[in-house]
Formats: structure tokens, C-alpha cells, sequence
């Protein structure tokens, strides 16, 4: 169980990013009160984490209604994921998170964006939905079950603590160590989608 934990964090913190998430929050708030970002972050992180439940329980049968076989959901979310890593590495993603900020930044009263841009499809996006999905897949019982929903609450508390020191942590660390993070967790992730590539091909081919 220990394993399935560790991979399911590992697997899901690369993916919703709680680093390159904050300096984007950080920007997002900019003329919010301090009480006004947290209660925003306590909301994106909330309905981030129904929206990735829901699909970690009942995925597997929308795509049983729609006569997807779960391989091949297997070799498309890799695939999906190893794109993210891509855009992680040569820091595309973060270019278009940053451009997704100034358009919203540029109103000039504070909006809540717990539900947009943050929770989807900042935190919530189609590569944390595919990584819930094939996660609780490989997942046996529901002990296992709970043991990757255990390590989604982590990275979504992790998530949370992220987004309220996200001034603080910027001014910390600034732009450099955030683009260093970013491009080693690319890198991670790439390898770890191109794991569920192979395990679909291996399954479909029983190879």
C-alpha cells in the first residue's frame, strides 16, 4: 500500500503541479485581500478534488457506456500526459497559464477564480482526470481505492498550503527555482507516461 501511495502522490503532484500553480495564483489575486485569496484557494482546491473523485469512481463506467476499453484509456492518457511533460520541460505550460493570468488580471475588481481557471482546468485538467482514472484502475478493492484517494487529499492539501503562501513563496524562490522544478517534474512525468503507454500495450497485446 506504501507503493500504490507513493506512486499515486508522486504521479498526481506532478501533474496538478502545486509549484507552478502558485506563482499563477499569486498573479491571479493580486488586489484580493489575504482573507479573500485563501477562502478562493479553499474553494478551487474543493471543487478540484469533487470533480477528480467523481471521475476516479465512476470514470471507469462512462467509459464502459461509451465501449472504451480501459487499455486504450490507458495509451491516450499517456500519451495526453507525455504532452503535458513536453510543455513542462520547454516551460510551454507555465507560458500559457502566465497568459491566461493577464486576461483575467486585466478586469480591474478582484474575481474569484476558484472555479476558473483554478480548479478547472488548472488543477482539475484532463491529465489529473486521466491520472485518477488509470490510478484507480490499476487500484484492486477498495482498500486500494482509498489508498489513491488518500495520496489525491495529500497533493490537494500540499495544493492548498501552496496557493496561501504563494506571495511569500515567490518572493522565496523566484523565477529561476520555479522553472527548475518545473522542468524536473516535466521529465518525471515523462517517464511515468510513457509507463502507462507500455502497460496498455502490454495488456492490449498480451505481451
Amino acid at each position: 500500500m506504501i507503493e500504490l501511495f507513493l506512486s499515486a502522490f508522486i504521479t498526481l503532484f506532478v501533474v496538478i503541479d502545486p509549484p507552478g500553480c502558485a506563482p499563477i495564483y499569486a498573479g491571479l489575486t493580486k488586489g484580493a485581500t489575504a482573507a479573500q485569496s485563501r477562502a478562493m484557494a479553499v474553494r478551487a482546491c474543493l471543487i478540484a478534488g469533487i470533480i477528480l473523485v467523481i471521475f476516479a469512481l465512476f470514470g471507469e463506467n462512462l467509459l464502459g457506456a461509451l465501449h472504451i476499453e480501459l487499455d486504450s484509456f490507458r495509451i491516450a492518457g499517456g500519451l495526453m500526459l507525455f504532452l503535458i511533460a513536453l510543455d513542462m520541460v520547454f516551460e510551454k505550460r507555465t507560458e500559457r497559464r502566465e497568459q491566461r493570468a493577464e486576461k483575467i488580471a486585466a478586469t480591474p475588481e478582484v474575481e474569484d477564480v476558484s472555479v476558473f481557471p483554478m480548479a478547472m482546468p488548472m488543477l482539475a485538467g484532463p491529465g489529473a482526470i486521466a491520472s485518477m482514472m488509470l490510478l484507480t484502475a490499476r487500484a484492486d478493492g477498495w482498500e486500494n481505492t482509498l489508498v489513491v484517494l488518500a495520496a489525491l487529499g495529500a497533493v490537494l492539501l500540499l495544493t492548498l498550503l501552496a496557493l496561501i503562501a504563494a506571495s511569500p513563496l515567490m518572493k522565496l524562490f523566484g523565477a529561476r527555482v520555479e522553472a527548475v522544478i518545473t522542468r524536473l517534474l516535466g521529465v518525471l512525468l515523462a517517464a511515468l507516461a510513457a509507463q502507462y503507454v507500455i502497460d496498455g500495450l502490454r495488456e492490449s497485446f498480451g505481451l
